[in-house]
C-alpha cells in the first residue's frame, strides 16, 4: 500500500482513465499532424481492432454477451473517421513526394492490392462500398430495426410475466430483478444497435466523400501548387487516395460483418462455428448433395473435372459423418470410476425408496427389457394413474431382485414397510374365480393376492378353457401390478410428505395466488397443511381439488381448531367431493346407519374420553364390528358402493375402528352428504345387537381408557 493506494484501486483507476485518454488522442488525430509511422501504427491497430471486434461477435452465443458492442462500434468508427482525416492531410501536404509520403500501409493498400493500376482501384473500391453500403449495412439496419421494435412492444408483457411467476412464488426477489434488468437490457441493446447501424451506413457515405475531397484536391494541389502535370499528379494522388479509402474501407467492412452478425444471432448454448456446425451435420443432407452434384456434372457441357471431384468431396463428408453418428451410438458409455473403498455414500447406509418392488429371481423375465418388460410398463401406467386419481406425484417405484426371497415370491415395500407379499409363477396365467362358472378347470389353488378371491394358477394353453368356463384369466405382469396399485392406495399417506404439500400449493398460486397466499404460510404452516393432506388420504379422500380443500381450510382461519376438529370440519365443507368418490352424483348415495341406540353409546363413549384415540371400550368396541360385519360383507362381495354414516361426533374414532377390519368401507358423517343428495338405506346397524350391562355402561363412562 503506498499512499492510501492499493493495487486494486490503482487498477481501477487506470481502468476508468483508459477510455477518457483514448477519446482525447482520436480528437488530437484529427487535429495535429502526424507523421506516416504514426500513421502505419494507428492503421494497423484499426485493422486488429476491427478483428478483434469480428471474433467476439463470432464466439458471442446471445446478442446480449456482446453487450457493449453498439459503444464498441461508435468508438471503433470514430477512431477510423480521425485516421481519414489525419491520412487526408497527409496526402495533400506531403502527397506530392512520392507514393511513401502517406506511409507504406496506404502505399501497399495503394499499389499491392490494386495491382498499380489506380483506375482498377477505384472499381474495386466503389464494390466494396456497394457491398457493405447496400447489402450488409443496409440489412443489419433493418434487422436492427425489427429487432428493437419488437423487443419494446413484448417489454410490457415479459415485465407482467416476471410479475406474475413472482407472485406464483416461481421466482425469489433477487431472481425476479435480475431478470428485469436483463429485460432492460435487451431492450435498451436492441434500441442502441438501431442507432449504430446509421454510424456504419454514415461511415461508408464518409469514405466515398473522403476519397473524392483526396482525389480532387489532391489534383489541384499537385497541378497548381507543385507544378505537376495532369498524369504525374492523377498517378500519385490517386493512388495514394485509393490506398487511404481502402485501409479504412476494410475495416470498415469487417466491423458492418461483425454487426450483422451481432443482430441476425439467435441464442444457442454454441458460438456461431458450433451452431452452424451443429446444424450442418447432417450425413443425409451432404449425400443429397453429393447426388446433385454428380448428376449435374454428369451434363455433357459441365467442366466434369471440377464438378466430379466436388460431388466425391461432399460424399466423403456424408459417409464420414454416417461412419461417426454409428460410433456414437454402438460406442460403450465411458467406464465408471473404481470405487474408493474407504469412501461410504448414503446409498450405502439406506437403499430404500418410497414404493420398493422386490422380486426374486425367477420373476427377473417381467422386468426385461428385451422381453418387453411387461412389469415395468404397466407400473407406469399405475403411477400417471395414481397421480391423476389422488392428486399428486407418486414417486417412482424401485424394482429390484433380491436372491434372499424365494424364486417366484415378490415384496411391496411403501415407506419402509412391508405392505404385500405373494408369489407369482411368469410361465403361467392366473384364473379368477368369478362365482358364476360354467365348468371348472384343474390348477393350482390360491388366493388372489389383491382381493383374496379364490383363485388357480393354470398353464398359459389352458387360458381359452379357462375363459370359456367363466373364469377371468390374467397374466402375472397383472397379478403384481393390480396388487403393487391396490398397496399404493392403501398406504398413499405414507408416501405424502412436506415437499408434496408445498407442491400443491405452489400449483395453487399459478392460478389461485390470494388463496394459495392465504393458505400457507399466513393461514397455516406447511406442517399442519401436510397433516390434514395425509388425514384425508388415511381414508382415501383424494386431492385433486385442492383449491376446495384450500378453500374450506382457509374459511376456518381465526377458529381455535385442533388438529381431528380442523379435519372434521374441512371434511364437512368438501363433502360433496367426498360422496362423488362412492358414488356418480346421478345415482342416490347407499347408506349403512346405526340404530338410535347404538349412536347414542357411541357418542357417550367419545364424550367420556374426549381427545383419545380408541374411545370405545374393547367389548362393545368387539361387538360393534361384529355388527357391521353382518351388515356390511354382503355388500362388499357383491361390490357395491356405499357408505357408512355416523354422527359428525363419534365419525373420526369410529372410522379409526372400522378401517382396522374394513378398510375399504368409507365412514361419513351426516353433514358431509350435501343437502340435495338423495340417499338409500341399504342396512342398519344395531337392531340385534346385545345392550351392555348396566355395570359396564357405567364403567365405560367412569373410567376414561388411554389410547
Amino acid at each position: 500500500m503506498i499512499g492510501g493506494f492499493t493495487p486494486g484501486n490503482l487498477t481501477r483507476i487506470a481502468g476508468a482513465a483508459a477510455l477518457p485518454a483514448a477519446m482525447l488522442i482520436l480528437v488530437a488525430l484529427m487535429v495535429i499532424p502526424v507523421s506516416p509511422i504514426i500513421l502505419d501504427i494507428s492503421f494497423v491497430a484499426n485493422i486488429m481492432i476491427s478483428l478483434l471486434v469480428l471474433m467476439v461477435a463470432m464466439q458471442a452465443s446471445k446478442p446480449l454477451d456482446f453487450s457493449s458492442f453498439p459503444t464498441v462500434l461508435l468508438l471503433a468508427t470514430l477512431f477510423r473517421l480521425s485516421l481519414n482525416v489525419a491520412s487526408t492531410r497527409v496526402v495533400l501536404v506531403h502527397g506530392h513526394e512520392g507514393t511513401a509520403s502517406a506511409g507504406h500501409v496506404i502505399e501497399a493498400f495503394g499499389k499491392v492490392l490494386i495491382g498499380g493500376d489506380y483506375v482498377v482501384g477505384l472499381f474495386v473500391f466503389f464494390v466494396l462500398m456497394i457491398i457493405n453500403l447496400v447489402v450488409i449495412t443496409k440489412g443489419a439496419g433493418r434487422v436492427s430495426e425489427v429487432s428493437a421494435r419488437f423487443t419494446l412492444d413484448a417489454l410490457p408483457g415479459k415485465q407482467m410475466a416476471i410479475d406474475a411467476d413472482l407472485n406464483a412464488g416461481l421466482l425469489t426477489p433477487d431472481e425476479a430483478k435480475t431478470r428485469r434488468q436483463e429485460v432492460a437490457t435487451e431492450a435498451d441493446f436492441y434500441g442502441s444497435m438501431d442507432g449504430a447501424s446509421k454510424f456504419v451506413k454514415g461511415d461508408a457515405v464518409a469514405g466515398l466523400l473522403i476519397l473524392f475531397v483526396n482525389i480532387v484536391g489532391g489534383l489541384i494541389l499537385g497541378m497548381f501548387s507543385h507544378g505537376l502535370s495532369f498524369s504525374e499528379a492523377g498517378s500519385t494522388y490517386v493512388t495514394l487516395a485509393i490506398g487511404d479509402a481502402l485501409v479504412a474501407q476494410i475495416p470498415a467492412l469487417l466491423l458492418s460483418i461483425a454487426a450483422a452478425a451481432i443482430v441476425t444471432r439467435v441464442a444457442s448454448p454454441h458460438d456461431l462455428s458450433g451452431q452452424i456446425g451443429s446444424q450442418f451435420a447432417s450425413p443425409h443432407v451432404w449425400m443429397a448433395v453429393s447426388g446433385v452434384l454428380f448428376v449435374l456434372g454428369l451434363v455433357p457441357a459441365m467442366p466434369q473435372m471440377l464438378i466430379l471431384p466436388a460431388a466425391a468431396v461432399a460424399g466423403g463428408i456424408g459417409w464420414q459423418l454416417r461412419k461417426s453418428a454409428k460410433l456414437a451410438e454402438t460406442a460403450p458409455p465411458p467406464a465408471a470410476p473404481a470405487p474408493d473403498p474407504h469412501h461410504i455414500e448414503w446409498s450405502d447406509v439406506s437403499d430404500i425408496g418410497p414404493c420398493q418392488l422386490e422380486i426374486g429371481y425367477a420373476l427377473v423375465t417381467l422386468v426385461d427389457e428385451r422381453k418387453g418388460a411387461p412389469l415395468m410398463t404397466r407400473i407406469t401406467g399405475i403411477r400417471r394413474q395414481l397421480s391423476k386419481e389422488l392428486g399428486f406425484v407418486v414417486p417412482p417405484v424401485k424394482v429390484t431382485d433380491d436372491l434372499s426371497l424365494p424364486g417366484n415370491v415378490y415384496r411391496i415395500s411403501v415407506a419402509g414397510v412391508i405392505v404385500g407379499e405373494d408369489e407369482v409363477f411368469p410361465n403361467e396365467m392366473l384364473a379368477l374365480d368369478s362365482g358364476d362358472l360354467v365348468t371348472k378347470v384343474t390348477g393350482r389353488a390360491c388366493k388372489d393376492p389383491t382381493f383374496g378371491l379364490d383363485a388357480l394358477w393354470i398353464p398359459k394353453s389352458s387360458q381359452n378353457d379357462a375363459i370359456a368356463a367363466g373364469y377371468t384369466v390374467v397374466d402375472p405382469a397383472t397379478v403384481v401390478a393390480t396388487h403393487l396399485n391396490n398397496s399404493i392406495i392403501g398406504s398413499a399417506y405414507e408416501l405424502f410428505g412436506l415437499d408434496d404439500a408445498q407442491a400443491l400449493i405452489d400449483n395453487l398460486k399459478t392460478q389461485y395466488p390470494q388463496l394459495a397466499q392465504s393458505l400457507s404460510p399466513q393461514g397455516y404452516p406447511l406442517t399442519r397443511v401436510a397433516a390434514l393432506c395425509k388425514a384425508l388420504l388415511v381414508e382415501r379422500v383424494p386431492l385433486r381439488d385442492f383449491r376446495k380443500i384450500a378453500e374450506a381450510m382457509v374459511g376456518l382461519i381465526g377458529q381455535q381448531l385442533g388438529d381431528n376438529d380442523l379435519v372434521e370440519m374441512v371434511r364437512q365443507r368438501i363433502g360433496a367431493l367426498i360422496v362423488q368418490t362412492i358414488v356418480p352424483s346421478r345415482m342416490p348415495l347407499p347408506v349403512v346407519t346405526f340404530s338410535p341406540e347404538i349412536e347414542v353409546l357411541l357418542n357417550q363413549a367419545v364424550r367420556a374420553n374426549p381427545g383419545a384415540e380408541w374411545p370405545f371400550e374393547h367389548g362393545m368396541a368387539m361387538k360393534i364390528i361384529e355388527q357391521i360385519g353382518q351388515a356390511v360383507e354382503p355388500l362388499l362381495l357383491s361390490t357395491r358402493s356405499f357408505a357408512l354414516v355416523a354422527s359428525p361426533l363419534c365419525r373420526s374414532a369410529l372410522s379409526r375402528l372400522v378401517r382396522a377390519t374394513f378398510p375399504d368401507v368409507a365412514v361419513i358423517s351426516y353433514l358431509e352428504i350435501p343437502a340435495n343428495k338423495a340417499t338409500e338405506i341399504v342396512a342398519t346397524i344395531g337392531a340385534d345387537v346385545p345392550r351392555l350391562t348396566a355395570g359396564e355402561e357405567a364403567q365405560m363412562k367412569d373410567e376414561p381408557h388411554e389410547n
